[in-house]
């Protein structure tokens, strides 16, 4: 089959393009890393369903563990039911829990090394209608039980119920004292930007990410035996790094030092790299749990394999070309990330369809689908070029272009 196909610039001109053809070598596995790496991974919707796909969802479970399982055999953990799930964005939380349930199930068939921590929120709530922080807490203990009770290991994710009642930092570390004195093991905290959903703007009591961020250690020196680690998603290296510097260098998961899980899917590479500062390893550098990872998962592997061995060289080499995909991907609105991720999974076969939970598929335009499949090609990760190159003819088609 020829590599051959017109694309659409971003300027909306028809463009002739060949795909390289050129695919990273297949990963060969047995190097333990020396950084814990999760990927937020993606749920493949039921095409076949017959909802409306704006206001229910509907999952191919086969297809989405499926997806978790070649995860996992690439050395990556997952970080399930979180904002790649689409999680608040089409994914409830019933279906959330059920996806938690067949992912930790799927984990313990897999064997040792599969790693899941799993998002635990307050999504059940409606924000217009929540008044008092106590509901907050009473929801973040209702999915914290459910969890719990599966085996679980938590994320406790941001909320958007307390960005809305919260009226002081005072609030949330009342919150967070009551999740992190009830929790079973050690949690990721989350902390996401408004870049990725609006409605989470001041969290931590401030709309300056200075102040917001002594809140934030305030409460993890306070627990920090209770907290493995907390991934900030800022999309600004400096405040990641000015943070990691300040984590517990005791307490933790492994009583050796809060972890920075890098969500920078702009600047991860370097972040995950270090810098070695200070004594503890910690605050030297980042692990990571990233959305990007999902779509780079073979990339990402290859070099934190090159990273345990001490190859720092090559793990650029390998990271660095999927650095200005993942800045597509993650371009402004944020939040349509996921479009992108799918996408990825698509022309990579690793689901039939290229169809969302909640109809998401279409807040990218087809410019910025072409512009990604390029890169996707410049950084080697068009895993069976001829089937991504059918696929996104098939694409093309569908807008009217053969």
């Amino acid at each position: 089959m020829s590599l051959s196909l017109t694309l659409v610039s971003p300027g909306g001109a028809l463009a002739p393009y060949v795909a390289s053809g050129q695919t990273l070598p297949p990963a060969t596995g047995g190097v333990p890393f020396n950084r814990i790496a999760y990927s937020a991974a993606h749920v493949v919707s039921d095409p076949r369903a017959a909802i409306d796909p704006w206001l229910q969802c509907a999952v191919d479970w086969d297809a989405t563990i499926a997806y978790r399982q070649r995860l996992w055999s690439l050395g990556l953990g997952v970080a399930e039911a979180m904002d790649t799930a689409q999680r608040g964005m089409g994914l409830d939380w019933p279906t959330s829990l059920e996806l938690i349930r067949r992912s930790l199930e799927a984990a313990r068939t897999f064997g040792p090394g599969a790693l899941v921590a799993s998002g635990c929120g307050t999504d059940h709530l409606d924000p217009a209608t929540v008044t008092s922080v106590d509901q907050v807490i009473r929801a973040y203990e209702e999915q914290m039980e459910a969890i719990e009770a599966l085996g679980g290991r938590l994320i406790v994710m941001a909320s958007r119920a307390l960005a809305r009642v919260a009226r002081s930092p005072a609030d949330y570390e009342r919150v967070y004292d009551r999740v992190l004195r009830q929790a079973r093991e050690p949690v990721i905290l989350h902390w996401l930007g408004d870049m990725f959903d609006p409605a989470l703007t001041g969290y931590w009591g401030s709309a300056n990410a200075d102040a917001a961020m002594d809140t934030a250690l305030g409460i993890i020196q306070a627990h920090a035996s209770k907290v493995d680690g907390i991934k900030i998603s800022l999309l600004d290296k400096d405040k990641e790094i000015a943070m990691r510097r300040r984590l517990p260098a005791t307490g933790g998961l492994d009583g050796h030092g809060v972890r920075m899980y890098t969500g920078d899917d702009f600047n991860y590479a370097e972040l995950i790299a270090g810098d070695g500062f200070g004594s503890a390893t910690v605050q030297g550098q980042s692990d990571a749990l990233l959305g990007i990872f999902d779509a780079i998962a073979p990339a990402a592997s290859a070099a934190l394999g090159e990273l345990a061995k001490g190859n720092t060289e090559k793990f650029h080499a390998l990271l660095g070309p999927t650095v200005p995909l993942s800045r597509h991907i993650f371009t402004a609105p944020t939040r349509f990330y996921k479009t992108g991720v799918v996408f990825m999974a698509w022309l990579n076969g690793h689901q039939s369809h290229f169809t969302m939970v909640g109809g998401q598929q279409s807040t990218r335009s087809l410019p910025h689908l072409c512009e990604l499949f390029r890169l996707a090609d410049a950084a080697r990760l068009l895993e069976q070029p001829e089937l991504a190159v059918g696929r996104m003819k098939h694409l093309l088609a569908t807008h009217g272009i053969e």
